[in-house]
């Protein structure tokens, strides 16, 4: 997504970009204090953010009848039901919508980066996959208990389930919020236009995938979604909000509101 500004083929006009890399948790738990103007966060975390923070109209990332995978050992569980699931982080989107799934899941929150090899040591009944792994589970002995996107898809009828998007700062004001929204969607477009390039760039930070198998991931989640929600898009932020509010998973009823 950020590779036109990263890479300085999007002019900044006058705006500093510094990129920062973290998971996706920090990144919420830096948003509670306010801490980046701009950060990608999960929408689960921005039910509690939005006094600080608006949606852009651009950089979500969607699963589009796919999305976070529950996976287990091939001689594991193949339900939910009693099973104990490590989870990234209580505030991920992958969280919210697990909990939508099965409101009595148990849980056990671990490191993204470790769940998948905690479920293949023995060390978790089940794993909550927000990453690249959502790809490789089956290469390495695990199997599918529930794909969370398909399961949101079949239950909103063909809506993508929301996990992330790019937030900004109230306190900077309508003109520059509006002139870095800009160069942001400008960012966006330049990465999808030029497709390569950008995977290019993606791969020096990729986690041990092939070129195919990152193509593939990237075409997942930064598509003509990621560019626009459009109003396929909002509709999903609205329901996903509306869902976690009707069973109380979130603190207040959310009016989803974007940035110019």
């Amino acid at each position: 997504m950020h590779y036109g500004l990263a890479s300085g083929r999007v002019p900044t006009d006058g705006i500093e970009f510094d990129q920062l890399l973290a998971d996706i948790e920090t990144l919420n738990h830096a948003a509670f204090e306010g801490r980046y103007e701009v950060s990608a966060v999960s929408f689960n975390a921005y039910a509690h953010l939005t006094d600080k923070y608006l949606l852009l109209p651009h950089g979500s990332s969607m699963g589009d009848d796919y999305g976070p995978i529950v996976v287990a050992r091939a001689d594991g569980p193949s339900s939910l039901d009693g099973v104990t699931v490590a989870v990234p982080g209580t505030l991920t989107t992958s969280f919210l919508a697990l909990r939508l799934c099965d409101p009595d899941v148990q849980y056990v929150v671990m490191p993204f980066d470790r769940i998948q090899d905690a479920v293949r040591a023995g060390e978790a009944q089940a794993g909550l996959l927000i990453h690249e792994g959502q790809l490789t589970y089956q290469d390495e002995g695990l199997k599918k208990i529930v794909d969370l996107g398909q399961w949101w898809a079949d239950r909103t009828g063909g809506l993508p389930l929301p996990l992330g998007g790019n937030v900004i700062r109230r306190d900077l004001g309508p003109a520059v919020i509006a002139k870095v929204s800009r160069l942001l969607r400008e960012s966006i477009a330049y990465a999808l236009a030029h497709r390569q390039e950008a995977l290019d760039y993606a791969l020096q930070f990729g986690r041990g995938l092939d070129r195919a198998q990152a193509d593939r991931f990237v075409g997942m989640y930064v598509n003509e979604l990621t560019l626009d929600y459009g109003e396929r898009g909002r509709a999903a932020v609205r329901r996903l909000f509306d869902e976690a509010w009707g069973k109380h998973l979130i603190p207040k009823p959310i009016a989803v509101e974007f940035s110019a």
